[in-house]
């Protein structure tokens, strides 16, 4: 995505990698590992001016969800998006074969 950088008015391009990277910055703060290793992070969404994150939970109980949908948008933010949108999903519901063999192994699996 190309979004002008207001400091000197020429066009940056984010990519899918650089917010991934950055998302990488939110940790999970019962597991101590980050959102992105987890496998939490499903969707990331472009478009004109803003993005979309499409992300899950490890349980639709978790009374985290709230802080750490914060923490994307917080981070994103810091991309310089003015109004991210973190949409939550349940279809499909995480397990832990989406986390990454780093993730695994912090956690000792």
């Amino acid at each position: 995505m190309a979004k002008k950088n207001e400091k000197n008015n020429k066009t940056v391009k984010i990519t899918k990698e650089q917010v991934l990277k950055k998302l990488e910055e939110v940790i999970d703060p019962e597991l101590k590992v980050n959102i992105v290793d987890l496998g939490l992070i499903y969707e990331v969404e472009f478009s004109k001016k803003n993005v979309k994150i499409t992300m899950t939970f490890t349980t639709p109980a978790c009374p985290l969800m709230p802080f750490i949908a914060g923490q994307v948008e917080s981070k994103l933010k810091e991309l310089g998006y003015a109004d991210p949108h973190v949409h939550v999903t349940w279809n499909p519901p995480w397990s832990p074969e989406k986390m990454s063999e780093k993730a695994k192994a912090i956690l000792g699996m």
